[in-house]
């Protein structure tokens, strides 16, 4: 399956988010009611409207993943390994690290107290799934070896299913955020395992058809427009607070763009430093940067709740991804030529 390049709505993410922003605190403050009552429609603390929106998420984007690729991670071991230690060992402890830094120390004096717990708990679940589909977009505009990203991403997956919950609940038991293990565990069934086993078995229903190709390319817009009505819901609720407190998304946006900045920097870095080929090392540092973040808007809102900071912080996520993911993409081109040169 050839990689797509990026396509209108995805250049232009932050924009729609922006409107997003817009339009949702609009319609949450003028007609209250609607939201309230989506808002109210939980089971099992599970809003059902938002875990519906969810599944057209993230479905389209598992159906990318073909997990046969597994086979191909010995071909670039020493990529696989530096992005393996990036993605699991050390990105979600360096964003912890971070939001305690600026969070809960730097800023916090400009931030509401009792939502500081909260915006850390969104950053560490931003930070503690890497990135399942956009990777595919940046690892083409790098001109990436379309086999690493494809096993290095087979391989995040499978390895996500079992170690999210578990780097989630020690990120925050450290942080000394208590972890509704029951509900941690609900929403990575809901939102990882059932979603896998369901891409994977509609991507070989397709591939028998001959039509999996023009399947992704007829769904990939519904998974765009209910990340962007998840987000209108999200700051139907987050309104008040956003209004009261306008640098609050300003502020969150630091934590995160540092550890892009920092990720990519170590993977791109190391892989030199390995001998790895740049078209290995290019989607190494993205993959190794960017962040699973329709994940972690869904784990956010079953956690802690739509109105919680924790569901705003995995939100600016979404707000700076395509921006500063773009900047990486190109400081990797324009620096190829050093990445090549002999020591």
């Amino acid at each position: 399956m050839s990689q797509p390049a990026l396509g209108f709505f995805e250049r232009y993410l932050t924009l729609w988010v922006a409107l997003c922003i817009v339009v949702g605190i609009t319609a949450g403050q003028l007609i209250p009611a609607p939201f309230r009552l989506l808002g109210e429609m939980e089971v099992a603390r599970v809003n059902l409207p938002v875990g519906v929106l969810i599944w057209v998420m993230i479905i389209p984007m598992l159906m990318k993943i073909d997990f046969a690729a597994l086979k191909e991670v010995g071909q670039h071991w020493r990529g696989i390994g530096v992005t393996l230690g990036v993605n699991w060992l050390v990105k979600p402890f360096s964003m912890a690290l971070l939001g305690w830094l600026f969070i809960r120390e730097l800023f916090a004096p400009m931030l509401p107290a009792d939502q500081i717990d909260s915006y850390i708990a969104g950053l560490i679940l931003l930070a503690a799934a890497p990135c399942t589909a956009m990777v595919f977009v940046w690892s083409q505009l790098v001109r990436g070896e379309p086999h690493f990203t494809l096993s290095q991403v087979a391989l995040n997956d499978a390895i996500m299913v079992v170690a999210f919950a578990p780097i989630v609940g020690l990120l925050l038991g450290i942080s000394a955020i208590t972890v509704p293990w029951d509900t941690l565990l609900v929403s990575v069934g809901l939102y990882i395992v059932i979603p896998v086993i369901l891409a994977q078995l509609a991507r070989k229903a397709l591939i028998a058809h001959g039509s999996l190709d023009a399947a992704l390319k007829r769904i990939q817009p519904f998974s765009l427009f209910a990340l962007l009505a998840t987000l209108v819901l999200l700051f139907a609720f987050q309104g008040e607070q956003i209004l009261k407190q306008p640098l609050v998304i300003a502020l969150l946006a630091v934590p995160i763009l540092i550890q892009v900045v920092f990720n990519s920097g170590l993977a791109y870095v190391l892989n030199k430093k390995l001998g790895v080929a740049h078209c290995v090392a290019g989607p190494s540092a993205l993959i190794g940067a960017s962040n699973f973040f329709e994940l972690a808007v869904a784990a956010a809102i079953s956690l802690f709740g739509f109105q919680s900071g924790a569901a705003l912080a995995t939100v600016v996520g979404v707000l700076v991804e395509v921006p500063i993911m773009l900047a990486v993409v190109a400081v990797v081109n324009r620096s190829k030529g050093w990445y090549e040169a002999t020591a």
